[in-house]
């Protein structure tokens, strides 16, 4: 099993930056990929980064180059680095770690809000 607990969401003026962190506990030397997720009301669930064991990143085209994915793995966490943020980036962020048998965790999320 593997724990995620997310933290570092809140309000931002649009244009402003958030640095989101997800820290993993539990089997972490199972975790292949991390990523984050967003929902926003109302809205399916959808990819915002992900990033692997070896470093690759992947983003949704809408964040790129203003989010940025990194990940520590000598603390287990990763980060989502978020910049020049609009209001359509409103949402609850999720963490999710995929181990090397496929097997999916989440975290509890964290609410982001850009609003003026």
């Amino acid at each position: 099993q593997v724990q995620l607990v997310e933290s570092g969401g809140g309000l931002v003026q649009p244009g402003g930056s958030l640095r989101l962190s997800c820290a993993a506990s539990g089997s972490i030397f199972s975790i292949n990929t991390m990523g984050w997720y967003r929902q926003a009301p109302g809205k399916q669930r959808e990819l915002v980064a992900t990033i692997s064991s070896g470093g690759s990143t992947n983003y949704v085209d809408s964040v790129k180059g203003r989010f940025t994915i990194s990940r520590d793995n000598a603390k287990n966490t990763v980060y989502l680095q978020m910049n020049s943020l609009k209001p359509e980036d409103t949402a609850v962020y999720y963490c999710k770690a995929t181990s090397h048998r496929a097997f999916h965790y989440w975290g509890q999320g964290t609410q982001v809000t850009v609003s003026s």
